[in-house]
């Protein structure tokens, strides 16, 4: 008899078409959108979870899954999962193992260097048929080559971050609760630094930290105004690690040059969030981790995590929450 394994939400089929193909003898997939209505009903006899947390995973997610043995998420963010239900029903919740680091590090690149460059602006300038506006002193256009970049989180996506970066001859500072030995920090190309002295410190700021208690508004009034005023905020981890009105009054007063976010608060944000009207703003819609080639890994690495728990092994990538639990 197969094991079941419940995807959810449904995605395009050639992306689920890519799931099956790559699906382990012994197990079937059975696809449900979210809620109690089509979920819940087909999770009564899967052993496994895996998807996205569109849907609250909450404790009437795992009474309607008795049998259930592992989450697996095909995202690295886990911020919509109940960690306490989870943790009440003795389930492991994994998040993706990096499968969407390499996609991730990439779009916090380009991001970069849109900041810097001010790409958003420019390119809408020429749509409204205005052609180099303003001055060269005015309109300061930045080189990343030479300059200091603080990476806040070094994790899969931060060390993936740091690695494409060395190209551009720039010094790599970071901050994380979790420090690298020197030898690793030697072998990556960074130094630990204080929060405040990396913010104090680097021309570029790119966030990638998971949700919690402790990294909600992470980056608020108080961070940005130790920042240098030709920095450039990046965020492509969650939206509520930065006070969005604090960013906006660091970017309207000019307090920082510019910033670059793939994620926000509120996805999609109101028409009238204030953050769309800011020149100095590259804004991209959550889209860093969702390339074509992620998906495959995504698939891939989900699929060995329930082999290994069929198999009696544990699972890998179990978010910290619950490790040992």
């Amino acid at each position: 008899m197969s094991s079941r394994i419940v995807f959810s939400p449904r995605l395009p089929k050639p992306v689920m078409e890519l799931g099956t193909g790559l699906l382990p003898e012994g197990f079937e997939l059975v696809v449900a959108e979210p809620g109690p209505g089509e979920l819940h009903p087909a999770l009564k006899d899967a052993e496994y979870f895996m998807g996205f947390a569109r849907a609250e995973l909450d404790a009437a997610f795992y009474r309607a899954a008795p049998r259930l043995k592992l989450v697996q998420l095909i995202s690295a963010g886990y911020d919509r999962v109940d960690i306490e239900a989870a943790r009440r029903a003795r389930v492991p919740v994994a998040n993706n193992g990096g499968a969407n680091s390499v996609a991730v590090a990439e779009h916090t690149v380009m991001l970069i260097l849109a900041g810097l460059k001010k790409l958003a602006w420019q390119h809408n300038n020429v749509v409204a048929g205005k052609w180099r506006v303003g001055d060269f002193s005015e309109t300061r256009l930045y080189e990343l080559s030479g300059k200091t970049v603080g990476i806040v989180g070094l994790g899969n996506i931060g060390k993936k971050v740091a690695r494409r970066l060395r190209g551009f001859d720039v010094t790599l500072l970071y901050h994380d609760i979790v420090r690298l030995s020197e030898h690793e920090e030697d072998a990556l190309g960074v130094r630990f630094v204080l929060l405040d002295e990396l913010l104090r410190t680097a021309d570029v700021v790119t966030l990638h930290v998971p949700l919690t208690s402790l990294t909600r508004n992470l980056v608020s009034e108080r961070e940005l105004n130790l920042m240098k005023p030709t920095a450039v905020l990046v965020n492509t981890c969650r939206g509520p690690v930065v006070d969005e009105l604090a960013l906006h009054k660091a970017l309207i007063t000019r307090r920082i040059s510019g910033a670059a976010l793939d994620v926000m608060v509120d996805e999609p944000p109101p028409k009238d969030h204030p953050l769309l009207n800011v020149d100095t703003i590259t804004i991209t819609p959550h889209m860093a981790g969702p390339t074509w080639e992620n998906w495959v890994k995504a698939f891939r690495n989900g699929f060995d995590n329930i082999q290994r728990v069929a198999a009696g092994r544990p699972p890998m990538w179990v978010i910290p929450e619950l490790r040992g639990a």
